[in-house]
């Protein structure tokens, strides 16, 4: 009998375990927040809750956008270059006069072709993500200090530099980008029939197609997703900072990808969700946030992350195990 692209499903989904992570990862995140707010008064204070879902916010989107590719069992290294990249892109628009929202589209754009760049290379090229994403993320950060000559492109469009640091209803303008991203990712990825094909894809790619599914374009489809959201991302940076700089960024490939398997997203693929590395993004912020508060040496920030990720991973090793 023959198979229809219709007819693929993900692999069956585990609701109750689904369930139970994804509370217990609320769990986590509630308990940080009432330890950090008993043990230093200045954490639940407005203008650190406001910092802290600002920067909470842009990882968190870099982590849903990576988690499309991850499903396919692959990897975007570059996206903290994109941003980096990003941000010297619309500040270079902005001071040659292009509109904002025409300076915007021009920048998603370019986060269009960057992932489309990376479907090329993996789909018809051959390359492994991991190469041709490392290759990309060496290559925009030297093309971005080409362009600026080493140093910023300052942005002085007051409108375009307000928005990220404004509130609405109280509540920070970047976390409401979090809200417009997150719902047709949701839609998207476990709604429609396009994520059933992400995570066949992830769970066998050879399988996926033989059924119909058009393995190559689904490939191009998630990698175009992640490097859109960094484009995104690249945006609202610079309007966070008002500077267009081609090493802004520096690392946040890694604060996504950990944000994301700390959600629950399996680096073997076929695993993932759009509330997981939303929360997992959180918990990153959440623990940043409290060790520089508690004057935490960064490198202590660093070693939590990897252990974070080490213990996840053991986990989602044992669950897969288990299923097989």
């Amino acid at each position: 009998m023959t198979v229809t692209p219709t007819e693929i499903v993900a692999p069956p989904p585990r609701r109750k375990m689904n369930i139970l992570f994804g509370l217990t990862l609320i769990g986590l995140l509630i308990f940080l927040w009432i330890v950090l707010g008993v043990v230093t008064p200045s954490f639940w204070t407005p203008l650190n809750i406001s910092n802290l879902l600002r920067q909470g916010s842009m990882t968190a989107i870099l982590a849903l956008g990576q988690t499309f590719v991850i499903i396919t069992a692959g990897i975007d290294l570059s996206v903290g270059a994109i941003v980096g990249f990003c941000t010297v892109i619309i500040a270079w628009l902005l001071q040659a006069g292009v509109p904002v929202w025409g300076a915007i589209a021009l920048t998603l754009l370019m986060g269009v072709a960057i992932g489309a760049f990376h479907g090329f290379g993996i789909v018809h090229m051959g390359l492994p993500p991991f190469i041709i994403t490392l290759a990309t993320l060496t290559s925009l950060r030297g093309i971005g200090l080409l362009i600026t000559n080493g140093s910023t492109i300052n942005i002085t469009n007051e409108g375009f530099s307000n928005f990220a640091r404004a509130d609405l209803l109280s509540i920070p303008s970047l976390f409401w980008m979090v809200i417009l991203v997150a719902v047709p990712s949701f839609i998207f990825l476990h709604l429609s029939r396009w994520g059933r094909y992400l995570f066949a894809v992830g769970s066998n790619a050879e399988a996926a197609r033989l059924s119909g599914v058009n393995v190559k374009g689904m490939i191009y489809l998630a990698y175009i997703l992640s490097a859109s959201f960094a484009a995104f991302v690249g945006v609202l940076l610079a309007s966070r900072i008002a500077i267009g700089n081609a090493t802004q960024a520096d690392g946040w490939e890694l604060q996504a990808i950990a944000s994301s398997v700390i959600g629950g997203t399996s680096l073997f693929g076929a695993v993932g969700s759009v509330h997981g590395p939303l929360i997992g993004a959180f918990i990153l912020a959440t623990i940043n946030n409290g060790a520089n508060l508690l004057n935490v040496n960064s490198f202590w920030q660093r070693i939590i992350t990897g252990l974070l990720i080490i213990v996840i991973v053991f986990f989602d090793q044992l669950r897969r195990r288990r299923s097989n």
